[in-house]
């Protein structure tokens, strides 16, 4: 995308994912304002996260992410857009940024765990992603939110932060 981007991250610690993107926005800013010769900070604001409660919902950020190329009319399919995880996820196009989150792994398994099959993603994309599935994600993320259903969120909700 040309004004954000969408990371789907499985954190190891409460910690780690803030530090991460920390690192990285100190680098690249680093990095372009000596490229371009300039100063400063180069976003607007901080990033914005949210917790995904169960598979259905991890999934659904799945497509929301590798589509979101499509809604947005810069391509008409989702594997033609070079910066997405789409070609490694859907079309087994290796991808050293990308480890497969273990619900995706499982559901690409052949019944007798011998193979990758990758028909059961390929079906996701199918069909299209519910309105209500599309404001969820949109709202967990924009508000920093969790995406998931309402005791979910109310658990969420009760935590200091996350």
């Amino acid at each position: 995308m040309h004004n954000h981007l969408h990371l789907l991250v499985t954190p190891g610690t409460a910690e780690s994912l803030p530090r991460a993107m920390q690192s990285i926005g100190r680098r690249y800013a680093q990095y372009f304002n000596r490229t371009y010769r300039r100063s400063g900070s180069l976003w607007e604001g901080r990033y914005k996260s949210s917790m995904v409660d169960t598979e259905h919902y991890l999934l659904c950020c799945y497509r929301y992410i590798e589509l979101n190329p499509v809604r947005a009319g810069l391509v008409r399919f989702p594997e033609d857009y070079v910066y997405s995880s789409y070609q490694a996820n859907a079309l087994g196009k290796e991808d050293k940024l990308i480890t497969p989150h273990v619900v995706f792994s499982e559901l690409i398994k052949d019944e007798n765990n011998s193979k990758v099959d990758r028909l059961p993603y390929l079906d996701l994309f199918a069909q299209q992603l519910s309105r209500k599935d599309l404001v969820a994600i949109r709202r967990g993320t924009e508000k920093g939110l969790g995406i998931g259903q309402a005791n979910f969120l109310l658990r969420i909700a009760g935590l200091s932060s996350y």
